[in-house]
C-alpha cells in the first residue's frame, strides 16, 4: 500500500451535534489533554495492532479519518470530551456571535512540517474540506465559510443557524492539515503535515512507523513512536498481545477474550451497534412486506448469546444502551408493513471479516433467514473490498458494526448519514419521506432535551421502514500489555494513543 497517491474514493459520513451526551463508561481524554508524569522524556516505542488497514490511503476526508485520529496523527479545531461536549483542541476557545456565526482562538501550535499553524491555514484547510468530492461526513447537508480574523482568529459562518458548529468541526474527518498536504487533485496528504502529538514517516506493507512529534502543542508525548500493524485477523491480534510481540491490540473477538490473561483484558462501553442493513433500492427488501419478513425472522438474543457472548446487549435500536438517554426517550416505530412469506425468495447477504464476530452473526441470521424461507447466498470479505459494493447495493443485505456517535456525539448525525436520501453511508440505501423530514426535524432542533426527543422521533421513522434491524450493542474489547499505561479507550473510538500512552 502506498500512502501518498489518492485514487480511492473517500466513505463520508454525516454528522451534526448534541449539545450534551452523558459520561458513558470507559470516560476518556483527548491526546492533546492528557499529563505527561515522566515530563515527556524519551521512552519505548509501542507496537499496536489494528483492525483496519487504510482503506483510502489515509485520507481524512473518509473512514480513515478515524485510524488517524486513533494513532494520534490528527486533530482538528475541537475535540469531544466524556461528556460528548465540545473542548478545546487546536482551538483554546470559541464564542458564538449570532446565528451564523462563531468566533475560534487558535492556541500556539506548529504543523508536523515546521510550519506554524496560522488563522489561514485553518481558514483554507476548512474549506478544501466545503469542496472535497465526495463531501466529509462532517459537511453533509452543511454550509459554511471560514475566513481568517486577526493575528489568532478563525470566523466561520454557515448559511442556516447552527447551534453545535464547535462539536461538527470535532469530526476526525475535519482535521486541519499544513498548506503542504493540500495538492491540485486528490485527498490531502497527511504524512507529515498534521498537527497531532505523532506523526507518520512511512506507511506500506501492511505497517506503518509513526514517531514522536517534538513539537506537539500539548506537551512531547511520552512514548518516542508507534509501530503500527493492521492485523485484520482478530485471533493473530490475540495471540500477539499473549506473545508479547504487540502492546496494544484493538478488537479483540469475542471468543478470545477468555484465553487472555485477565490483567491484559480491558473493556469499555461503547456506542456501537451492529445491525442487518436491507436494500431498499433493489431486489427483493424493495418489497417492505418483505423486509418485515426479516425483521420478524431474527432473534437478536441468541446472537448475543452465542455469538458475542455476553459482551453485547440485544438489539433496541439504532442507540443502545451506552447512549444512557436513548430507552427512556424511545418511541415504537409505526407503519410498518405485514411479512410477507418469503416463498423462497434467493438473497445475498454480505459482511465482513475484520471484525470476527461479523460472519459469525451472519451465519446465525443466515440460519434465520433460511428458516423463515428466504434462500440465503453468504458472502464475506476484508471490508476494504467490500465497501465501495455494499454501498452500490450490490447486495440484498449487510451486516455491520457502527458506532452511532462516533463522530460528535450527536445521535442526529448517524441517521442523516445512514438513513436518508442524501446520506453519505446509506448501505440500505433508504429514500423515505417520512424518515427524511424527522431526521431535517431533528437536525434544526436546538435545545438538549428536545434535540434529544427529536433524534428519536426519527429513530422511530427509520425503524418503521424495516430498513435496518438492529442486531447487538456492543462493548470494546482491547488487549493492552501490563507493561503499558495510558491507553485511551473512549465509547466514541476516535482514540487509543495519547500522549500519556507509554510502556
Amino acid at each position: 500500500m502506498q500512502v501518498r497517491p489518492h485514487s480511492i474514493k473517500s466513505r463520508p459520513r454525516f454528522l451534526a451535534a448534541l449539545v450534551l451526551v452523558p459520561c458513558l463508561a470507559g470516560c476518556f481524554a483527548s491526546p492533546g489533554g492528557e499529563s505527561s508524569s515522566d515530563g515527556g522524556q524519551p521512552g519505548s516505542r509501542l507496537r499496536v495492532a489494528l483492525a483496519f488497514p487504510p482503506a483510502e490511503n489515509f485520507s481524512p476526508y473518509g473512514a480513515d479519518a478515524t485510524l488517524l485520529s486513533r494513532l494520534g496523527v490528527t486533530e482538528g479545531l475541537t475535540a469531544l470530551d466524556a461528556n460528548g461536549a465540545a473542548a478545546p483542541a487546536l482551538a483554546e476557545s470559541w464564542r458564538r456571535e449570532n446565528d451564523r456565526t462563531w468566533r475560534f482562538t487558535l492556541r500556539e501550535a506548529t504543523f508536523q512540517d515546521g510550519a506554524d499553524v496560522t488563522p489561514s491555514a485553518v481558514a483554507a484547510a476548512l474549506t478544501r474540506a466545503t469542496k472535497a468530492k465526495p463531501a466529509p461526513a462532517a459537511l453533509a447537508g452543511v454550509t459554511f465559510d471560514a475566513k481568517a480574523d486577526g493575528d489568532r482568529g478563525i470566523r466561520v459562518t454557515t448559511a442556516a443557524a447552527d447551534p453545535v458548529l464547535p462539536m461538527r468541526l470535532s469530526s476526525p474527518s475535519l482535521a486541519v492539515l499544513s498548506p503542504k498536504a493540500y495538492g491540485e487533485k486528490g485527498n490531502p496528504d497527511p504524512v507529515g503535515t498534521a498537527t497531532g502529538p505523532f506523526e507518520i514517516t512511512k506507511a506500506g506493507g501492511g505497517s506503518a512507523t509513526l514517531d514522536r512529534f517534538d513539537d506537539y502543542w500539548g506537551g512531547r508525548a511520552q512514548a518516542s513512536g508507534i509501530d503500527a500493524r493492521f492485523v485484520k485477523d482478530g485471533t493473530a491480534r490475540a495471540n500477539a498481545v499473549r506473545t508479547g510481540d504487540v502492546d496494544i491490540a484493538e478488537a479483540i473477538p469475542v471468543a478470545q477474550a477468555a484465553t487472555l490473561d485477565k490483567a491484559t483484558l480491558k473493556e469499555a462501553g461503547t456506542t456501537r451497534t451492529t445491525s442487518l442493513q436491507l436494500n431498499t433500492r433493489t431486489g427483493p427488501f424493495k418489497d417492505p412486506k418483505l423486509r418485515a419478513a426479516a425483521r420478524t425472522a431474527i432473534d437478536s438474543s441468541t446472537i448475543v448469546k452465542g455469538v458475542f457472548e455476553g459482551y453485547a446487549d440485544p438489539g433496541a435500536g439504532i442507540f443502545g444502551p451506552a447512549v444512557t438517554w436513548a430507552e427512556s426517550k424511545r418511541v415504537k416505530p409505526a407503519g410498518r408493513a405485514d411479512a410477507a412469506k418469503p416463498d423462497g425468495e434467493r438473497i445475498t447477504l454480505a459482511t465482513y471479516d475484520n471484525r470476527p464476530e461479523l460472519p459469525e452473526a451472519a451465519q446465525v441470521v443466515q440460519q434465520q433467514l433460511e428458516k423463515a424461507g428466504f434462500t440465503v447466498k453468504l458472502e464475506v470479505r476484508e471490508y476494504s473490498r467490500l465497501e465501495s459494493d455494499a454501498l452500490a447495493g450490490k447486495f440484498d443485505a449487510f451486516i455491520g458494526a457502527r458506532n452511532s456517535l462516533l463522530d460528535t456525539g450527536d445521535p442526529v448525525g448517524v441517521l442523516g448519514s445512514d438513513y436518508t436520501c442524501d446520506g453519505g453511508y446509506n448501505l440500505a440505501l433508504l429514500c423515505d419521506k417520512n424518515a427524511d423530514r424527522a431526521v431535517t426535524k431533528a437536525d434544526a432542533t436546538d435545545g438538549t432535551g428536545e434535540r434529544q426527543d427529536a433524534a428519536m422521533a426519527a429513530e422511530a421513522a427509520i425503524l418503521g421502514t424495516d430498513a435496518v434491524v438492529p442486531l447487538a450493542h456492543q462493548q470494546i474489547i482491547a488487549g493492552v500489555s501490563t507493561k503499558v499505561r495510558g491507553v485511551v479507550l473512549d465509547p466514541y473510538e476516535r482514540t487509543l494513543v495519547g500522549t500519556g500512552t507509554r510502556r
